[in-house]
């Protein structure tokens, strides 16, 4: 009975250390360790997957600095200061998967060009915007729609200058169809991971090393806009009306980010669920999105 014990033991500890670890990014007006939202995601990845290590990503000393850093944080600073976390967290020495959810799927995907070490293995993007958004703005999650209605004004009065760039997470991945010269000279964070200015071969070299890109189109959004920037596609250029899918676009066919190569490698994984903006069922979760983190 010992020994049986014993292998038992051997055999949980054996899976427990061949659990690949999870970083965690939320989404706009977010946090960490919201029990409706990331701290859910996190529990119940946990109990699929005994023995894991997942870390939900805080921007800031407390939940309300992390919130707050969602809507007003430099998202470059941001992200060096994921990328410091992530090179002494000793969980992460080893390599992880990684899940955004809505704007932590772009924002995490520039961890993975930026800082390729520890290495990310999988990523999943949950309704990231990888073209840019949020054209219009359409709404705004939980209760923060009195900080939406302040961005709507300020974005329309000029998302491009250098001040709302600077100091207004969503203007730095606002992509205006419209005003595309304005869009690639000026945007400081979505038009430097997307290449628009020229090629940084570190970038395509550090995101082709993705052993999956996994991106999650919901098709009912209505906050996104348009929807299949989730999917890399974006409006074609000078209007706002007509989409074109990821390998109509300019950053497919000149592939400037590696996504052709990719794609013809199998590493880019499309996934449509039904439902409004990150809005998806625990049995779909665990049916589609588990398999890759396993």
């Amino acid at each position: 009975m010992a020994a049986l014990r014993a292998a038992v033991l051997v055999l949980r500890l054996g899976f427990a250390a061949t659990a690949v670890p999870l970083v965690i990014w939320h989404g706009m007006g977010d946090s960490c360790c919201n029990p409706q939202s990331m701290g859910y995601i996190k529990k119940i990845v946990e109990n699929k997957i005994p023995g894991i290590y997942v870390l939900s990503l805080k921007i800031g000393s407390n939940l309300i600095q992390d919130m707050e850093n969602s809507f007003f944080m430099n998202v470059n600073d941001q992200v060096r200061e994921v990328c410091s976390q992530l090179a002494k967290d000793p969980h992460l020495k080893g390599g992880y998967n990684a899940m955004g959810f809505s704007q932590g799927g772009q924002f995490l995907r520039a961890v993975a060009q930026r800082c390729p070490s520890p290495p990310m293995l999988n990523l999943i993007s949950v309704g990231g915007q990888h073209q840019g958004s949020v054209y219009g703005f359409p709404r705004c999650p939980g209760e923060s729609s009195h900080i939406c209605d302040w961005i709507r004004k300020t974005l329309d009065l000029g998302a491009y200058t250098q001040a709302v760039q600077e100091h207004l997470v969503q203007a730095e991945y606002w992509h205006n169809p419209l005003k595309e010269e304005d869009y690639r000279k000026n945007s400081i964070f979505l038009a430097d991971i997307n290449q628009e200015r020229g090629i940084n071969e570190t970038y395509k070299k550090n995101l082709m090393a993705l052993k999956k890109f996994v991106m999650v189109k919901f098709l009912n959004d209505t906050m996104v806009e348009p929807p299949i920037s989730e999917w890399f596609g974006f409006y074609k250029s000078g209007q706002a009306k007509e989409t074109i899918p990821l390998k109509e676009t300019s950053l497919y066919t000149e592939d400037r980010l590696g996504l052709q190569e990719m794609d013809k490698a199998g590493k880019l994984v499309f996934l449509g669920v039904k439902g409004d903006h990150l809005h998806f069922s625990e049995e779909w979760f665990y049916t589609t999105i588990l398999p890759f983190l396993q």
